[in-house]
């Protein structure tokens, strides 16, 4: 049987964490009051022991046991069994409305047992944070199903001008005091729509504008500013717009920033002179994507809620249970009717508001079909299949197998010889080694994975995947001995075939033809092969490439932050693109690195990951206007300067160029190794409870902290390997290469767990458990 304490801490909510009751600390309580009592000579339960008192104890004991009180300044409901009284406090916040706490009055049962007496204060702290948080958290629900309601109202009165099949007038309902909506949930209807005229008059835009919608350049506006205005309105069909935000927090919606500021509401081409104003169908489209998925977050933020509110409830009766057991008496059943008429689990609002959610999903967004609708709002998680691990563990098993025939074959055959292996390493080592770092990345983030689930680190929600699509580490696992294995395959066939004399315009094709296969897979239009996941990458790469042009999101920066560290792969890429264009392969001359367009292609390509992150840093800073990205900027320019100088260095080999490399590389290497250890990772706090690490920490055990810090900085200082030139012969030049881009893909995977770790843990200080979805009518001011 699984203890609680462990069913508590896998099914609580990760950023809510801190909001929940503390069970392992009431736990401990018990463990002291069990230790204080078995200490004592006599026990209260039992014999009379050395006091004369103790008779009178034990009766009193069975007549008063556990009775509770609550202390009142204001409130008081009596019933037959226990007065239960609430004392209200003012808070300090803007509303400075009263707010209810529990305290708990003990009789002279628990007046000598100060364990216990200590117990039940910690317990009504717990009750009053739950509490609290609860009622914070249903107000902010409320107020969002509220402001929903109206978007939706909004959106369904353009969309019937828009369709035009019915005849409209403008019947938009006043906005009702919030008050009575937050009682209610959604007090209004979705829809006032009646028949009337299909074109937009000056009395249906005065009316959207009095319920929010703001139109800009509209002939109301126009008029109120003199007679000259109202001139040039009449000369020409006034444009008007409805605002949207300019923020797009998830993927789903970011199509929408190219369109922002366009008119939603646009002149027609084929309007006569009367129709003044006709809907852009598209802005439409949009506004209703925005507002579905806003319901759909809401949704879930009610079931996380009322999760929140059950987990709860249960850990204080378990507690209570165990208090119980260990003092031999029955104060359980009393506090609990305290904690039932609790707020957080009294108030029905949220159960309510979940409904309304439902009803109003179902006809609106899935045409009446509910099972349609829970398909959205309550999106199923696939299971893990056996055979997922099954052909893990199968083609691990072959990939070890072959790549050990392939080694004894290699040596047999002198591929790696000085002699004989340098047309090989140069023609064909570029090609296997975009698979070889590929695949190593792969595992990489499939043990990051594990690792973020089983430290129960949200990274769906942070990446802001769909957890019915979202990629298990199981999955990545599958992905990387599948491609090893192909691509072990691959080099022991081309091998065989070249020792068996075979043309090399024939053998030097496999490797293009497996690209080619890879890249097929990759864009492959059918429902195979993680086709989610592919069109997330693309779509994620898209928006690298386009930088700044695209909204950044989480998932943007973190996967280019994955290519600065895959230079080498984007540089041998650059090499097999040059030998299969040019022909090579059928001559085994690889002559490409001679021309100077691939000298000066070599610059491109170990510049764009970093300028690719440098805009994106632009533009979380002109979207955010925060200092602290112009300064990350700054880190991957000096980076970008320092590559640069290495590349130089490799072809003018002076001490002038030795100062240069090494000066740009230090300043490089701390500015990164700063931004690591101190931003990245939330570390390096001289003031944390924790010495120079963080106060919240994911890992239990502390040395791995500083085991990690010590590891990151001697990888970043592994490119003092190509200043050295420490080289023996061509084949080793490329191993020695190719096992210093695995270590940078490794720092990397490394990098990747603290990453996230610190932004978990910055979600749950906020209590960040739900995406904000911007709304795409902005209300107007009320003057």
């Amino acid at each position: 049987m699984v203890k609680f304490s462990k069913e508590l801490e896998a099914q609580l909510i990760p950023e809510w964490k801190d909001a929940f009751v503390n069970y392992w600390q009431l736990k401990k309580h018990i463990k002291k009051i069990k230790l204080a009592r078995n200490k004592r000579p006599t026990q209260l339960n039992h014999g009379f022991g050395r006091s004369i008192v103790d008779p009178i104890r034990f009766i009193a004991m069975k007549l008063l046991s556990t009775k509770l009180f609550f202390s009142s300044n204001n409130n008081t409901n009596t019933d037959d069994d226990e007065t239960v009284k609430v004392r209200s406090k003012s808070t300090e916040d803007a509303s400075d409305h009263e707010v209810e706490f529990y305290q708990t009055e003990l009789l002279q049962l628990f007046s000598e047992e100060d364990e216990v007496r200590v117990f039940f204060e910690r317990l009504d702290e717990e009750l009053n944070k739950v509490n609290q948080f609860y009622k914070t958290k249903e107000s902010e629900f409320l107020e969002r199903g509220e402001a929903l309601n109206d978007q939706l109202q909004t959106l369904m009165d353009l969309k019937q001008i828009l369709d035009g099949n019915r005849r409209w007038k403008p019947n938009i309902l006043p906005r009702s005091s919030s008050s009575s909506r937050r009682n209610s949930g959604f007090s209004d209807s979705p829809l006032g729509l009646n028949d009337g005229s299909t074109e937009i008059s000056d009395e249906i835009i005065a009316a959207f504008e009095r319920n929010g919608v703001k139109f800009m350049n509209s002939p109301a506006a126009a008029s109120a500013g003199g007679g000259a205005k109202r001139k040039k309105v009449e000369k020409r069909k006034a444009a008007m717009r409805i605002d949207i935000p300019a923020t797009t927090p998830i993927s789903a919606i970011s199509a929408v920033t190219s369109m922002l500021w366009e008119d939603l509401i646009s002149n027609s081409t084929k309007q006569d002179s009367t129709a003044g104003h006709s809907i852009n169908r598209k802005k439409i489209q949009c506004a209703e994507k925005m507002i579905r998925t806003a319901f759909v977050e809401l949704y879930r933020g009610l079931g996380l809620l009322k999760t929140y509110s059950s987990l709860n409830m249960v850990a204080f009766t378990k507690i209570l249970k165990k208090f119980d057991k260990v003092s031999k008496q029955e104060a359980s059943a009393r506090y609990l009717k305290a904690v039932k008429r609790s707020h957080f689990i009294s108030s029905d609002k949220v159960v309510r508001l979940m409904d309304e959610v439902e009803s109003i999903f179902t006809q609106h967004f899935a045409n009446n079909d509910r099972k349609r609708a829970m398909k959205f709002l309550r999106p199923q998680q696939h299971k893990d299949s056996h055979l997922v691990t099954f052909f893990s563990g199968l083609f691990t098993g072959c990939f070890v197998s072959l790549f050990g025939i392939y080694i004894i074959l290699a040596h047999l055959c002198g591929i790696f010889s000085a002699t004989t292996g340098t047309a090989y390493m140069e023609t064909v080592y570029p090609v296997f080694s975009v698979f070889a770092l590929l695949s190593l990345h792969m595992f990489l983030y499939g043990c990051n994975m594990m690792m973020w689930k089983n430290t129960r680190i949200n990274y769906n929600f942070i990446f802001e995947f769909a957890p019915n699509t979202a990629l298990k580490y199981r999955d990545a696992f599958l992905i990387c001995t599948t491609l090893m294995t192909c691509i072990v395959g691959a080099l022991l066939i081309h091998l065989l075939l070249t020792a068996a004399a075979i043309s090399p315009s024939h053998v030097d094709t496999i490797p293009g033809f497996l690209l080619l296969i890879f890249i097929a897979l990759l864009i492959c239009p059918f429902d195979i092969f993680y086709r989610p996941t592919r069109y997330c990458f693309l779509r994620i790469m898209r928006n690298i490439i386009c930088s700044p042009l695209y909204k950044v999101l989480m998932v943007d920066f973190f996967m280019a932050d994955q290519l600065t560290s895959q230079i080498p792969l984007l540089r041998h890429l650059e090499s097999t693109a040059c030998y299969f264009l040019a022909e090579s392969f059928k001559t085994r001359q690889y002559t490409c690195k001679n021309g100077s367009l691939y000298r000066q292609f070599a610059y491109v390509i170990s510049f764009s990951p970093y300028y690719w992150r440098a805009m994106q840093c632009a533009r979380r800073w002109f979207d955010e206007s925060d200092p602290n990205h112009l300064a990350n900027m700054g880190k991957y320019v000096s980076a970008m300067v320092a590559a640069g100088a290495r590349l130089t260095y490799a072809t003018q080999s002076n001490s002038l160029w030795f100062g240069v490399v090494l000066v740009t590389s230090i300043v490089a290497t701390v500015y990164q190794l700063y931004w690591d250890f101190v931003k990245d990772w939330g570390l390096l706090n001289p003031n944390s409870k924790n010495p120079w690490l963080r106060d919240d920490l994911m890992l239990k055990n502390k040395s791995f902290y500083y085991i990690s810090i010590a590891l990151n900085v001697v990888l970043r200082v592994a490119w003092i390997e190509s200043i050295t030139r420490f080289r023996i012969n061509q084949v080793q030049t490329h191993l020695l290469d190719f096992f210093l881009a695995s270590l940078e893909v490794i720092r990397r995977g490394h990098w990747n767990f603290y990453r996230l770790e610190n932004e978990h843990l910055n979600n749950a200080g906020k209590f960040r458990a739900v995406k904000t979805v911007p709304l795409p009518f902005r209300e107007m001011d009320s003057d």
